[in-house]
């Protein structure tokens, strides 16, 4: 990189460092720091939700996919779509209405209302532990990005520059802070693809015809996907929609519950087909770049990640000065997910876990103070996590599975099921997250030689057994209870 791009880069997080120092001036207490004052308008909010969901793991995530799989990678934000729009529906008019009328800050205080305290920890548990994984995925593309990018700069440094700017503006800043700087960087990226990314990338590599005689057909089908592929995205992105902290934050964030529909209408266009095509095609450019031996001297095309493609074409392609504007672009996408992601593990850590052991209710000041050096903290341990994994959007999609797999089935009873029981909701919370755990760790190889098909996620197999635990439970608890109002009368 040119000193030009490295002018450019180094003002950019400057002005995101600016944002955050704002806002913690403005930030008086934890209802400020955590959910924006309960004051946003559908625009913010909708952005910033793709900025969130999109963001920095699935930008560099989808171009791996694009380098391995062509335009059917795209089905994978699909998916998302469909969760955005359900939640919509489904979700927003009863978590609206709670939220700002019990001033909810977190997601498992949702489950405090509709089951008990015990099952409210269990949940901010799994869903700090979900988040905190999530967070170290956003690190991580960001020092892949940077790695393959700035000359002479190692990955693991690139992971401690990325974490201490992504954890820095959003410890002081807090959801305000995420809200705005997110709006500001999902604009650049989407002007950086638009006007930088796609059409250099494009030009470089020589156009359709070269890009036709370089990939095989199956690149150019949206039928390149098995039916267990889809079946996997859908089951562990779609219920992200009903349980993610990031998106129930943002929820209480809105000014009422039309502001957030509306939010997540445009969330969901944005989703796919804009980001979805945007982020494959640059992978199957890059792909098309490293056929061509474009990459020669760089990196081994024949063994090289393939999510390392898209930074890689990016360094290779880019003249001075607009590979410091792209560079920014792909950071703003990252940042946008980690900052959102760091906050939601420190809502649940300060306002689900922390809390319940306080013995006297914290001043609005001390709890903003201990909000900040809490989410402080969390970033530092998201670094170092980040340190020991490789793949982003594996990382990413294991802490979805452990948080659907978790939680996504008492949701569902909570909101549409008066026959669910708080005992039930406790017991498949941690069967569902348990096995999807040991299935991930064990790669679906269960003790006594039992070999699970490798075809489904591990997260298909957590969520199947949550719902027969927690219908089976409530079902018990819902007949002894109408057995003893019979001995009554």
């Amino acid at each position: 990189m040119h000193i030009i791009d490295y002018a450019i880069f180094f003002v950019y997080m400057l002005l995101m460092l600016g944002v955050g120092l704002y806002f913690f001036k403005k930030n008086e207490t934890a209802e400020d720091f955590y959910v924006s004052g309960r004051s946003m308008n559908a625009w913010h909010i909708g952005l910033s939700v793709v900025a969130t969901d999109v963001g920095g793991g699935f930008s560099i995530g989808l171009g791996g996919l694009g380098f391995t799989m062509g335009l059917s990678g795209s089905w994978m934000l699909f998916t998302g779509v469909l969760g955005a729009w359900l939640s919509a529906v489904f979700l927003i008019p009863t978590i609206s209405r709670l939220g700002h009328k019990h001033k909810f800050f977190t997601f498992p205080q949702v489950f405090s209302h509709f089951y008990n305290g015990k099952v409210a920890f269990l949940a901010g548990i799994i869903s700090a532990i979900g988040y905190i994984g999530f967070t170290s995925s956003q690190v991580l593309a960001g020092a892949k990005l940077a790695s393959a990018t700035i000359k002479g700069l190692d990955i693991q440094t690139a992971l401690i520059v990325m974490g201490i700017i992504a954890v820095a503006y959003t410890s002081i800043g807090g959801l305000k802070a995420v809200i705005y700087t997110d709006t500001i960087q999902w604009l650049v990226l989407i002007s950086g693809l638009v006007f930088i990314g796609i059409p250099v990338a494009y030009h470089a590599v020589g156009g359709y015809e070269v890009i036709k005689n370089s990939l095989s057909a199956e690149y150019l089908s949206l039928t390149n996907v098995s039916v267990y592929q889809i079946i996997n995205w859908s089951v562990t992105i779609i219920p992200i929609w009903f349980v993610g902290m990031t998106l129930y934050q943002r929820i209480y964030a809105s000014k009422g519950e039309k502001e957030a529909k509306k939010a997540w209408l445009i969330a969901g266009v944005f989703e796919w087909p804009i980001m979805a095509f945007m982020g494959v095609i640059l992978g199957m450019l890059a792909k098309v770049a490293a056929n061509q031996g474009m990459f020669a001297g760089i990196t081994d095309a024949a063994s090289m990640d393939s999510e390392m493609g898209l930074p890689v074409l990016l360094a290779t392609i880019l003249p001075v000065g607009l590979m410091g504007l792209m560079l920014s672009s792909y950071f703003s996408a990252i940042l946008s997910t980690a900052d959102s992601c760091l906050m939601a593990a420190s809502g649940n850590i300060v306002t689900d876990i922390i809390s319940k052991f306080a013995k006297n209710k914290l001043t609005h000041k001390r709890e903003l103070q201990l909000s900040q050096i809490v989410t402080l903290l969390v970033g530092i341990f998201a670094i170092f996590l980040a340190s020991q994994m490789q793949n982003v959007l594996e990382l990413m999609l294991y802490s979805y599975a452990f948080m659907v797999s978790g939680l996504f089935v008492p949701v569902l009873g909570a909101l549409f099921w008066k026959k669910s029981h708080s005992i039930a909701a406790f017991w498949s919370m941690l069967l569902g997250g348990g096995i999807t755990i040991l299935l991930i760790l064990t790669q679906n190889k269960l003790p006594f030689g039992i070999q699970l098909s490798e075809n489904l996620d591990a997260n298909i197999y957590g969520i199947s057994l949550s719902l027969i635990l927690f219908i089976t439970i409530s079902m018990y608890h819902h007949k002894k209870q109408l057995k003893n109002e019979f001995q009554v009368n």
